[in-house]
């Protein structure tokens, strides 16, 4: 099996593939604190309870935007799995060109989004929008090439701003409320944050759309993306998982050498 990390400022995703199969994935917060041996005994203790022990994983693949967490993640897979993890930087062939002025400033999840995106999409360009700590747009072209994109602070992040930076508003939770105008100011500041929201990505979306060639294909992912783009008809598709398998990805195409 493959263990497929991807670690966020967030959350830490650990998926496990048999083959092309995504067997089961576990959402951790990503600590900065953490440990090596913390991470061990969460990670056996999820995995034990779907059926899983470390004997069956015989390799792994990070994708990671948190620094002190990749060590701490790779330390796990090579004490515990005994297994030595390929952690996707700048260097790692992705078959994925960049074209950003500073090829290395662009996240590593970035990248394996665009790798999973094209391989699903390769007959068109691509918006792919990850709802994250951040919600990042990335364009990616039908031959492969990563244009570079777009980046806001995510909505939880501009909620946690709202409510630390006034007096009175208090904090709330991001859902669909039925109407747009807020009877409440629990329900105001509600429909700000998914209408609002919503309104910016499909504009963002149409602005991005323009500046490619026909087809675009519209991919969201993270752990918004259903809630805020579910009956949105800017999204062609919603992949909760497209990191992950791009991750898979990734490490078959450099294990086949």
């Amino acid at each position: 099996m493959l263990a497929a990390i991807d670690v966020g400022n967030t959350n830490t995703v650990v998926g496990f593939f048999d083959g092309e199969r995504l067997v089961t994935q576990f959402r951790l917060a990503s600590h900065r604190t953490s440990t090596t041996d913390e991470v061990a005994c969460l990670l056996f203790g999820l995995m034990r309870m779907e059926g899983l022990t470390e004997d069956r994983v015989e390799a792994a693949v990070i994708a990671s935007v948190v620094p002190p967490l990749t060590s701490v993640f790779s330390g796990w897979a090579e004490r515990w799995l005994k297994v030595r993890p390929m952690v996707v930087g700048p260097e790692t062939p992705t078959g994925i060109a960049v074209h950003y002025s500073s090829p290395r400033d662009v996240g590593a999840d970035r990248i394996v989004n665009a790798v999973a995106g094209h391989a699903r999409y390769p007959g068109a360009d691509l918006v792919i929008v990850d709802f994250g700590t951040a919600t990042t747009f990335d364009a990616v072209t039908v031959t492969g090439d990563y244009l570079g994109g777009v980046i806001v602070p995510g909505v939880t992040v501009s909620l946690d701003a709202l409510f630390m930076r006034t007096a009175k508003l208090p904090r709330v939770d991001v859902v669909r409320p039925d109407t747009v105008i807020g009877r409440d100011t629990v329900h105001s500041i509600q429909s700000g944050a998914f209408y609002g929201y919503l309104s910016m990505v499909e504009g963002l979306v149409a602005r991005m759309k323009a500046e490619l060639n026909d087809p675009v294909r519209v991919v969201a992912t993270g752990g918004l993306a259903s809630l805020l783009c579910g009956d949105s008809t800017a999204i062609d598709e919603v992949l909760p998982d497209l990191t992950l398998q791009g991750l898979r990805l990734i490490w078959e195409r450099n294990a086949r050498g």
